[in-house]
């Protein structure tokens, strides 16, 4: 097997070197590793442009890795591996793959095999004719479980759409290709990325975004990372997205809002309490609109501070990291 080394994750490359970056970050897939590296291979012998195949081990604790350096002896492969100090989660494979990617277009898949290599070309040369920034695989004939995996999925991509307005009939298919320049400007934190066409479209106008009809395979080797349970987190993550979309810029408005609402019930049942007191001489001491006057006063006063803090962190913000990196490998020149 050909000698590896460790490069520096971020360091700087000339530009207009690599033309497509394919992107693939895998947890517990040995058995996939091998097949899919040469169907990528296979995919793109005649893209006629420099490309190269970058994967993310997220904590593997099978043979993952083991296969994955394998595939330095592959001829002619411009191969980079990075692997994670334990799993952080399909995100963050995605994040440290774009992170370290040299292309000016960018290609996502899944590591399961389910996703087809071969449609690649076709949605490069989509994004390029359109002059678009982003387009989406659609799994339209999906060979999945029913219960598990397309009720679900239908469901929560309907609710995406309808939620962010972006209209992309498959959130959840990794198959996606990007123009680096935009997906650079965003970054996948938590469970997001099922969520990047509504990410990108917080960045361009949605027209630059669409998506294309793919093929897909049933799974042949090792199990599914997803069930039912990841409906009810995409609910949970669809508020972050909503909140993100129309306030990460500017949350004063957000929690000022809630303020002023509360602060202005609050002064008009002080300002009733007032007249009752002391122009109808009435006690109020006892009465339960004093205590609910003074609680939405005091959520008036949280809400505004709350918001004059997220602005000054929005203003001050640093884009963090969401993984750690064990090491990183590439074919020793």
């Amino acid at each position: 097997m050909q000698q590896t080394q460790s490069f520096p994750l971020f360091a700087p490359q000339a530009e207009g070197e690599i033309e497509l970056s394919v992107l693939i970050p895998l947890h517990n897939e040995e058995e996939n590793v091998a097949p899919l590296v040469e169907r990528v291979c296979d995919a793109l012998k005649d893209f006629g442009k420099p490309w190269e195949l970058v994967i993310v081990d997220d904590g593997s604790t099978d043979g993952t890795l083991v296969n994955a350096r394998k595939e330095f002896a592959r001829e002619g492969l411009d191969l980079r591996i990075i692997e994670f100090q334990r799993n952080f989660g399909q995100a963050a494979g995605l994040q440290a793959g774009i992170d370290a990617a040299r292309g000016r277009i960018l290609a996502t898949l899944d590591g399961d095999l389910q996703n087809d290599p071969y449609d690649i070309p076709k949605m490069v040369a989509m994004l390029e004719e359109r002059q678009l920034d982003l387009v989406c695989g659609w799994r339209k004939s999906r060979q999945d479980g029913l219960m598990l995996r397309l009720i679900p999925s239908w469901i929560a991509n309907r609710l995406i759409r309808k939620v962010t307005g972006v209209k992309v009939h498959d959130y959840g298919c990794g198959l996606k290709v990007y123009r680096a320049s935009v997906m650079k400007q965003i970054r996948i934190m938590g469970g997001m990325h099922r969520f990047i066409p509504a990410w990108i479209g917080s960045v361009v106008p949605t027209s630059r975004i669409d998506e294309m009809v793919v093929n897909h395979h049933a799974r042949q080797f090792g199990t599914s990372k997803y069930g039912i349970s990841r409906t009810f987190r995409v609910v949970l993550d669809l508020l972050s997205v909503l909140f993100f979309m129309s306030f990460r810029y500017r949350p004063g408005h957000f929690f000022g809002t809630i303020g002023l609402v509360f602060g202005g019930l609050s002064g008009l049942l002080f300002v009733y309490l007032f007249v009752v007191k002391f122009i109808l001489g009435e006690d109020i001491g006892t009465r339960p609109m004093l205590t609910i006057a003074v609680m939405l006063f005091i959520g008036a006063v949280q809400m505004v501070t709350t918001g004059i803090l997220a602005e000054m962190l929005a203003r001050s913000r640093d884009e963090t990291r969401n993984y750690v990196v064990r090491n990183s490998y590439k074919r020793d020149a």
